[in-house]
């Protein structure tokens, strides 16, 4: 496994010029919803992640840049009819990334089954090999083990990856004035031989605004 994940790394960052930048986003609307909803949820036997949301997120700013979702070839650029976001799971000896096929067309209760799924399954080593490939996004929430933020590797052939930092309360300014809110910082790493700054930066303040004007009911 560290030998794939080694190749796949070195090739990653060989072939394309990494850019990075880092956003922040009010989770207040998100984590009210879920403290609402999670009940509701667990008696359909689903756990109400955070990560449904972000992969919610994440599909909302893909369908609003579509080229996000596509992949720099030598031949031309290849866009991609699916959304299939990939969400890397932590394991003991390195790391997997199941995929979320057809994320478009699911609710946040078949998101969150899914996650749910896939990453009991590949904890579990019983993944099979067609569910950790063909993901045209990647979603990386290093924000669990307590890291701020971070520049994770794209996982190509895809064009960007989202990293996810930990959820913290800090005092923000709101119309002049200082509140707490429970504060996240989202990373995009983008593949600049496709994508420019520009765009990463404005498909980050599309998932952003999904996040921070989430219903609360």
């Amino acid at each position: 496994m560290r030998k794939a994940i080694a190749e796949h790394m070195v090739r990653s960052k060989a072939v394309a010029p990494h850019v990075s930048s880092v956003h922040e986003a009010d989770m207040s609307r998100v984590m009210a919803y879920q403290k609402t909803h999670e009940a509701e949820f667990a008696k359909q036997g689903v756990k109400l992640t955070y990560t449904a949301f972000f992969v919610q997120a994440a599909v909302a700013a893909l369908k609003a840049w579509p080229i996000v979702n596509a992949s720099y070839t030598d031949q031309g650029i290849a866009m991609k009819r699916d959304i299939n976001i990939g969400i890397a799971v932590a394991l003991a000896d390195g790391l997997i990334v199941p995929v979320i096929k057809h994320a478009d067309d699911k609710s946040l209760l078949g998101i969150a089954r899914a996650v749910n799924d896939l990453a009991t399954r590949a904890r579990e080593k019983r993944l099979t090999p067609d569910e950790v490939q063909g993901g045209t996004f990647t979603i990386t929430n290093y924000g669990i083990f307590g890291s701020l933020f971070g520049m994770p590797v794209i996982n190509q052939p895809q064009s960007a990856i989202l990293g996810v930092g930990t959820i913290q309360k800090r005092a923000v300014v709101i119309n002049d004035a200082i509140a707490i809110r429970p504060m996240i910082y989202l990373s995009i790493t983008i593949d600049h031989r496709l994508l420019d700054g520009a765009i990463g930066d404005q498909f980050m303040q599309k998932l952003k605004r999904f996040l921070e004007e989430y219903p609360t009911e």
